[in-house]
């Protein structure tokens, strides 16, 4: 009992420390433009609010459909992405699980195959090595293990990345790990309005779908447009540009608008793509936003080597090579654990370097 008591005021500390990371001066306060209010409902959500709201429509609406995890009842999780809706949906559908990440995902498995819709939640993304037998070799392969007859609606929320200057192993960025798993689809949103529609599609997926949040940007606010998801697949423009294409997903697309920002005081028109699903990956998007620029930076906070970037480089190049005029740039975390503490500002990709990325491939000049 009085390892649960601490863990869970860790958990509090962890949150108040991700807060105040958050909301930073200049660190991460850039958002996507949003999708035109039209005639429907528009409210002003952080990507807390949005998640758990999300959550609790999809509750309402789907009788199968159960959130599981370590903390998420009663406490609302250590993010209070579930704050309030074990007292709203009942501890049947919203409850606690041991500290056992393998315990969650088997369970959540055995859930699907019995008809429910289970959406587990790992408290941080280090939390998840655990559990990646469970991940791999049956959530990701019982549909095709029997050739159809058992799909699995399982939607696993991450609460990913870093930017929170949190302990070791509650900070990681493995969407090359799960993107290279077969049977797997992966998405990690890049602002409330998409946190909440993206979440949504996800649960509606008949397939496991590994939800990674960026943790960072959980309370950072903007408008979200309840009845205007806009395209729910493939990638997302957020910001055109026609000298070079800046790729990212999660917490870093708010980055890279922040460089595109800048790099607009001197001319440079920068086009930012929000990647959004990392599996499968939008090829067609992609090809078409780096055709208009004929230039392309993929920025992540993994490591450089065998990170998703090598694998977006890949498909530009394969569609776009007789136009690129410049080999597709990368600016990435570094080959080393991922830090923690005040080492994750050397780490993530910050605001210089990934301009001197956009300056290597504007110079590059061929022979």
């Amino acid at each position: 009992m009085s390892e649960q008591l601490s863990d869970t005021v860790a958990s509090s500390d962890l949150e108040a420390a991700a807060r105040n990371a958050a909301l930073a001066a200049g660190q991460e306060s850039a958002e996507a433009p949003s999708p035109e209010a039209g005639e429907g409902r528009m409210e002003h959500l952080s990507m807390q609010a949005a998640l758990n709201r999300a959550l609790a429509e999809t509750l309402a609406e789907d009788p199968r459909a159960v959130v599981l995890g370590e903390d998420v009842g009663r406490l609302g999780g250590v993010f209070r992405i579930t704050d309030g809706l074990q007292a709203r949906f009942g501890a049947e559908r919203v409850f606690d699980t041991p500290l056992a990440e393998s315990g969650i995902l088997g369970m959540s498995v055995g859930l699907a195959m019995a008809g429910f819709h289970p959406i587990p939640e790992v408290q941080f993304d280090g939390f998840a090595y655990p559990a990646i037998n469970q991940i791999v070799t049956q959530l990701a392969r019982m549909n095709y293990r029997s050739r159809g007859t058992m799909p699995m609606p399982v939607t696993l929320r991450v609460p990913s990345f870093g930017g929170i200057r949190a302990p070791e192993h509650h900070g990681e960025s493995l969407e090359a790990l799960f993107a290279h798993v077969p049977g797997l689809k992966v998405v990690s949103p890049s602002s409330p309005h998409e946190a909440y529609h993206l979440l949504k599609s996800s649960v509606a997926v008949p397939d496991p779908v590994i939800f990674m949040e960026p943790k960072c940007r959980y309370w950072q606010k903007g408008d979200v447009f309840l009845d205007d998801a806009g395209p729910l697949q493939g990638s997302k423009v957020v910001r055109p540009g026609k000298h070079v294409t800046l790729i990212a997903w999660g917490a870093m697309v708010a980055r890279c608008l922040q460089v595109a920002e800048l790099a607009a005081e001197d001319g440079i028109e920068v086009e930012v793509l929000d990647l959004r699903w990392l599996k499968p990956i939008d090829a067609e998007g992609l090809a078409a936003s780096v055709a208009r620029t004929r230039r392309a930076v993929v920025v992540h906070e993994a490591p450089l080597t065998s990170g998703l970037g090598a694998e977006v480089a890949a498909l530009i190049t394969e569609r776009c090579f007789d136009t690129l005029r410049a080999p597709v740039g990368r600016v990435t975390g570094f080959d080393v654990p991922y830090p923690s503490g005040d080492l994750e500002d050397e780490y993530i990709p910050n605001i210089d370097r990934i301009l001197f990325g956009i300056q290597r491939v504007l110079e590059y000049r061929r022979g």
